[in-house]
């Protein structure tokens, strides 16, 4: 999910209810389309490259709007560090994908919610945690240990990578929550939503290309039909048309209210993981992902 500010607007409706259970399915496949692909582009070129698409994209709509970008509002620098930090985001979670299932991974990024509120309870005034916030990131924290004991199975094949890439899956979370905090606290939180996408999609992109051709991953690619599915899913379904449509409804509907729609988000990403990867799932991972859902419910739940 892309992070940007906007103002609240009315209460939800049928409109935005199946909107964002759209929005969900769609944010919940992210994970699973990268890792079908990967046999034939590793991730990080793979999301390297739709994220630089994307940006094209973005920014022909911005052409056409009249939007220009501009060294004088205060919104570059601010820019590409909420670019390098989405980049270091997507640069987790494509090696973690390699080493743990896609199930974990949407569990584990979503963790990015209770990291955001303890950041904004340490740098911003007035989003101090009531009790109930502070109960919700106790138990997130809980569901984290009881989802990664799993890993520590002796029984398990590969369990030590598959903590590695779980690790990597919540320092995906961090980066994300670090991109909102900075955000919040910069110009970029007054500028048009396609303005910090862009930023964003384009610092993105160039870094995990640049990335991928190092470590060797576009000798290795090859643009197979999935890679071409899977490119086309992300940058021009996800990366584009879904993030707009999410700025969209921040502008026309209450953001908290949308919020907690979108935590079914990894719910959606750990049922695809299972259906189309067959993804196992341990019985303590099923518990930490319910808790860790629940402390992001409580956080985010208005005082």
């Amino acid at each position: 999910m892309p992070h940007a500010m906007a103002a609240t607007r009315r209460p939800l409706d049928t409109l935005a209810v199946l909107t964002m259970l759209v929005l969900c399915v769609l944010w919940g496949l992210q994970q699973v389309a990268v890792k079908l692909a990967a046999p034939d582009m590793g991730p990080v070129l793979q999301i390297g490259l739709r994220s630089a698409a994307a940006a094209l994209m973005v920014y022909g709509l911005m052409l056409v709007r009249g939007q220009r970008l501009s060294l004088r509002d205060g919104t570059f620098l601010p820019g590409i560090g909420a670019g390098i930090l989405f980049a270091l985001e997507f640069l987790s979670v494509a090696v973690g994908l390699q080493y743990t299932t896609a199930s974990h991974m949407s569990v584990f990024l979503y963790t990015a919610p209770i990291f955001t509120v303890l950041g904004l309870h340490w740098f911003i005034p007035g989003e101090r945690l009531g009790p109930l916030q502070w109960a919700g990131a106790l138990a997130a924290f809980a569901g984290i240990a009881v989802a990664f004991s799993n890993g520590f199975d002796s029984t398990s094949r590969d369990w030590s990578a598959m903590l590695a890439g779980d690790a990597l899956g919540v320092l995906g979370g961090i980066f994300w929550a670090a991109t909102t905090i900075l955000i919040r606290r910069s110009a970029l939180s007054e500028a048009p939503p396609a303005v910090t996408l862009f930023y964003q999609l384009g610092t993105c992109g160039a870094i995990l290309v640049a990335v991928g051709v190092i470590n060797g991953q576009a000798a290795g690619a090859a643009f197979t039909p999935a890679v071409w599915a899977s490119l086309f899913f992300q940058a021009v379904i996800v990366a584009f048309g879904s993030y707009l449509v999410w700025f969209w409804m921040l502008r026309h509907y209450l953001a908290s209210r949308l919020s907690v729609f979108a935590f079914l988000t990894p719910m959606f990403g750990v049922g695809f993981g299972v259906l189309l990867l067959h993804d196992p799932l341990d019985p303590r991972f099923v518990a930490g992902a319910v808790l860790v859902m629940l402390g992001v419910v409580m956080v985010n739940a208005r005082r």
